[in-house]
């Protein structure tokens, strides 16, 4: 394309002078003269339906009111009328024959349809005049990428957001797109899916209808609807259509109890339109629609509009105002603003020409105009009638949906919606929410559904055509535990068994709505499950029962639902019998700790009776090895009851009580211990881990068909060491005759073969995860889920336990191995208690001997400390040394034969004293007579303690009188008693 200009110095020099004459002459006429300039605009509409009747009433009081307001303006809108009527190549022709070629205008307002637009947007595209429409809405014209496209009207793909949102609140999985067969009705259709998508609900089928489609074909597809298990619908198509379509889907029942309609803004706002008894064909649908805020300017506009139409249009009594009549407004007074801004002496069109296929009305020139009038229509921004008008990047912008309710009649609004806020119940007066909500309940009001009810429908029902849910269940020949199908011999009916059964019956029961499940057997050869799970993604059955494992490749086609048994895969191999041979076993019953102890409580106890008990008992005296050695053999003696020794101190046979019921406790659970360790049988299994497997290069087995063939090789075994097992009871063969190490297989089926041979096989911790056994329903149904959730409840309850004590009873009666091979040792955790018992027993018998010990020898104790000899240390080794020594006053020396020992001893038969320590004992520090150096240290302590004594007697004497002679004889005697119980001496 060429365009030819001036391209001399003169040539623009003489342009420029012409136009200051041209201005100067201006100035010369005066400025009272009116001088506007008149730019053409090409408008296309359906000029013989409402619609475009309404919308060009808008237009012109647009053009009237903007005029009237701005009358300094130097330029004029000249609107040029074009009638399309309803055909795309008239729209096209009109446009570029007309106005495009003859009329040259700078712009095209229209025309009505997305198909109209599609094919004019390219055709004008070429001319570069800019194509603004208020009501094409198709997404799919913004692939064309035309920058002379303006689209001032919003795009549907704007409300699928809004659509999408009210899926998610209340819940639903699936959603069926019913929408017109044309460049309108498919246009949608991607971004709904995508936003459905984003929400995790799916479209399982797309309702394509013909805009011109007869009463039966539209029956045709509503039958075919009800077919579905889905029951929400979102319908995007005209009113012309969207009539006759509801009106049909309440002939035949779809209007009931159930079923969900989500209307898109295409109808709902433009309902009003037609015949209101048409309404009640509708009552209990959801739509969306575009929130236009009210204004006074609106409401006086309104009032305008009708006055004018009716005067217009006298026969269209039923016409309303509607949204794309504000846009067709607010479209004008943009354009006309950005008209204003452009400068008029760019009007016209350039030289050269462009052929469009050859045709006579393809030929046209290049606008010079448009460039600068779409850049300042892209900049226009300002209030007007349908609210903020911001046509930014070439589309207008709106951000607030109304969520619609028909109800009587009446379409309700009973909530919001906006990109950045979701759905809320009320807006502020800024437009902002006053609450952020989550779910239905919270975010919108009470909702009218079809049928009048106001109960949430659940989405989907078991289809009409068929009241139960078919549910396929393999024929297995093996693990017949899971799922048994047999026929009965009269009907030839089958008869379905089995544990997977009764848990999927159990969970039917626990969902909120009834369903009757129709068990069909399908034969499952060796080859695993896949062709069965297949079924269900081909529609044969609505779900799958039965030991099905869950597999992500199966779940590219299949949903699964949670498991419902055990995860992951094991190793079965074979136990063998080991018994301790260990030189030290009999250190085995005893934990370290607890023979530690028991060790530290022989020894404590030993002393604890020695220090009750050297005093007083013989057998505890004797020369110090001899005492440590006899209070040891006293002590470890009673593990076995040997000990001999009297005990004779009443603490001491109290600690000695209690210590001999702990170690009849202690011996009795040892003997019982060390009896079990040599005498229980003990299993332990043969192969405990893979790699020992591998690196042996044992033979191992495992399921026919199933999916471990290709686990076991990513492992590392050697596909020649696999051997596949046709059925169950060729485990045991195989083992005993060692032709494989061991047998792989999930969780499940392993506990079966192990409940049959308890003591002659063991499990492994799995090497592996799995997902476990589930359901299988169709990708996206809504009953996964409910199911799902059904299992959870199931599971944590008591009816689980009792399926799996019916058909896995026999489970019950094995017994893990590891709990033989787990340590049989008692610890000290076991007898703390009687430990304790027993030593605070003997710490407070120590306690109270020594309170009576240091209350006898409190004599001692009491001397004045003035004198070096009396000092506290040396009082302290005279109590230790006494405590060395004999109790002369116990019981046990208080016999005759001792008391004349004392006395051929000391020389001194007219003495009736007791013994004294003195006398059955030289010790170092007590001077006898006959050897009067041993002891000096003491000579004076001594002397003093003496004349303490005579004269706590002569003070004695004093208190009580004069004695009589035989009184003052015994009085002596004591004196002389006590003086040589101390070895002092008279």
């Amino acid at each position: 394309m060429k365009i030819l200009n001036p391209t001399t110095k003169h040539k623009s020099l003489f342009d420029s002078l012409a136009v200051l004459v041209w201005c100067l002459m201006l100035i010369g006429v005066g400025f009272g003269q009116d001088s506007k300039t008149e730019v053409k605009v090409g408008v296309v509409l359906d000029l013989q339906t409402t619609f475009s009747k309404i919308c060009l009433t808008s237009i012109n009081i647009s053009l009237s009111d903007f005029y009237a307001n701005h009358a300094n303006y130097s330029t004029r809108l000249a609107l040029h009328l074009r009638d399309s009527d309803r055909d795309v190549v008239a729209a096209a022709a009109a446009a570029a024959s007309d106005l495009i070629k003859k009329e040259q205008v700078i712009a095209i307002v229209g025309p009505q349809s997305s198909t109209q637009a599609d094919f004019m947007i390219r055709l004008t595209n070429k001319s570069q005049v800019p194509t603004v429409t208020f009501s094409a809405t198709s997404p799919s014209l913004a692939s064309i990428r035309s920058p002379y496209f303006v689209r001032a009207t919003l795009s549907d793909s704007s409300q699928v957001g809004a659509i999408a949102a009210l899926v998610k609140s209340f819940g639903w999985r699936n959603v069926v797109a019913v929408y017109v067969e044309n460049e309108f009705g498919e246009g949608i259709v991607p971004s709904l899916v995508d936003a459905l998508q984003d929400v995790n609900a799916r479209v399982p089928y797309r309702s394509v209808i013909s805009p011109d489609a007869p009463g039966d074909a539209i029956l045709g597809e509503l039958y075919k609807l009800m077919t579905m298990q889905t029951r929400v619908f979102v319908v995007h198509m005209l009113p012309s259509l969207g009539f006759r379509f509801f009106a049909k889907a309440k002939e035949i029942g779809m209007m009931e109890d159930g079923y969900v309609w989500i209307l898109t803004d295409a109808m709902t706002h433009l309902m009003r339109l037609n015949d209101p008894k048409n309404l009640e064909n509708m009552e209990g649908v959801l739509g969306v629609r575009t929130r236009v805020p009210k204004s006074k300017e609106l409401e006086d506009f309104r009032l305008r509009w009708k006055n004018k139409f009716q005067k217009d249009h006298p026969e269209s009594v039923d016409a309303e105002l509607n949204v794309f009549a504000l846009w067709a407004y607010d479209s004008i007074t943009a354009l006309a603003m950005a008209v204003e801004k452009t400068s008029v002496m760019n009007l016209g069109f350039g030289n050269a020409s462009i052929s469009w296929n050859g045709t006579d009305h393809g030929v046209f020139g290049v606008s010079r105009y448009s460039p600068t009038l779409m850049r300042y229509l892209s900049d226009t921004r300002f209030k007007g009638l349908s609210g903020e008008f911001d046509l930014s990047n070439g589309e207008l912008r709106h951000l607030t949906f109304e969520i619609i309710n028909l109800s009587d009649k009446v379409m309700r609004v009973i909530g919001f919606w906006t990109p950045d806020k979701g759905l809320m119940k009320e807006l502020d007066q800024r437009n902002r929410t006053k609450e952020r909500y989550t779910t239905a309940n919270e975010s919108l009001a009470t909702v009218t559904w079809p049928g009048g009810s106001i109960s949430v429908p659940r989405g989907w029902e078991i289809p009409t055509n068929r009241k139960r849910l078919r549910v396929g269940v393999p024929i297995k020949r093996d693990f017949k535990e899971f799922m048994k199908v047999t026929y009965d011999p009269r009907t030839n009916s089958p008869i379905v068994s089995g544990y997977s059964k009764d848990v999927f019956e159990a969970v039917l029961r626990r969902l909120p709505y009834a369903i009757i499940p129709e068990y069909i057997p399908f034969d499952t050869p060796y080859n695993g499950y896949g062709d069965f799970v297949y079924q269900v993604y081909l529609g044969n059955f609505d779900a799958a029962v039965g030991d099905i494992t869950i597999a992500a490749d199966r779940t590219k086609y299949v949903d699964f639902t949670l498991p419902y048994t055990e995860s992951g895969v094991a190793m079965l191999v074979p136990l063998r019998n080991i018994r301790d041979k260990n030189t030290w076993v009999f250190l085995k019953p005893w934990s370290l700790d607890l023979w530690v102890t028991t060790a530290c409580f022989f020894i404590f106890i030993g002393f604890v009776v020695w220090v009750l008990e050297h005093r007083v008992n013989e057998d505890f005296r004797g020369p110090p090895l001899h005492q440590i050695g006899t209070s040891f053999w006293f002590s470890f003696s009673t593990m076995v009851f040997a000990h001999k020794e009297r005990v004779v101190n009443n603490l001491a046979r109290f600690v000695v009580i209690l210590w001999c019921f702990v170690v009849l406790v202690l011996t009795q659970s040892y003997t019982a211990s060390l009896t079990s360790l040599l005498t229980v049988q003990k299993l332990q299994p043969t192969v405990t881990n893979v790699n020992q497997l591998i690196k042996n290069g044992d033979y191992v087995g495992y399921q026919k068909g199933s999916f471990l063939l290709g686990i076991l090789k990513n492992l590392g075994f050697d596909e020649s060491k696999l051997r596949p097992l046709d059925s169950p009871d060729e485990v045991d063969e195989l083992f005993s005759k060692g032709r494989i190490a061991a047998l792989f297989n999930e969780v499940p089926y392993l506990k079966i073969i192990r409940s049959q041979y308890c003591t002659k096989y063991t499990m492994v911790e799995p090497s592996f995860k799995t997902a476990g056994f589930g359901f299988v329903f169709p990708k996206g149904s809504p009953l996964t889920g409910d199911v799902s959730k059904a299992i959870l409840d199931v599971n944590e309850g008591e009816e689980m336990r009792q399926i799996e004590e019916k058909w896995f009873n026999r489970q019950n009666n094995c017994s893990d191995p590891n709990t033989a091979l787990s340590s049989n040792s008692l610890s000290l955790s076991s007898f703390w208690g009687l430990f304790l018992i027993v030593g605070v027993a003997s710490v407070l018998a120590l306690l109270v001997f020594l309170a009576m010990f240091l209350f006898e020898q409190r004599h001692t104790l009491i001397q004045s400390n003035d004198e070096p000899e009396h000092s506290m240390w040396r009082k302290w080794a005279v109590l230790v040394r006494i405590f060395d020594q004999k109790d002369m006053n116990s019981h046990t020396f208080r016999k005759n034969d001792n008391v004349q020992n004392v006395i051929s001893i000391n020389g001194s038969p007219n003495t009736h004293c007791p013994p004294s320590p003195s006398t059955s004992r030289n010790t170092p520090w007590t001077q006898s007579p006959s050897s009067p150096s041993k002891g000096s240290n003491f000579s004076f302590f001594s002397e003093r303690r003496r004349s303490s004594l005579v004269s706590r007697d002569q003070h004695e004497d004093g208190d009580h009188g004069k004695l009589e002679p035989e009184d003052e004889r015994q009085r002596s005697e004591g004196r002389n008693c006590r003086a040589q119980s101390w070895g002092l001496g008279v």
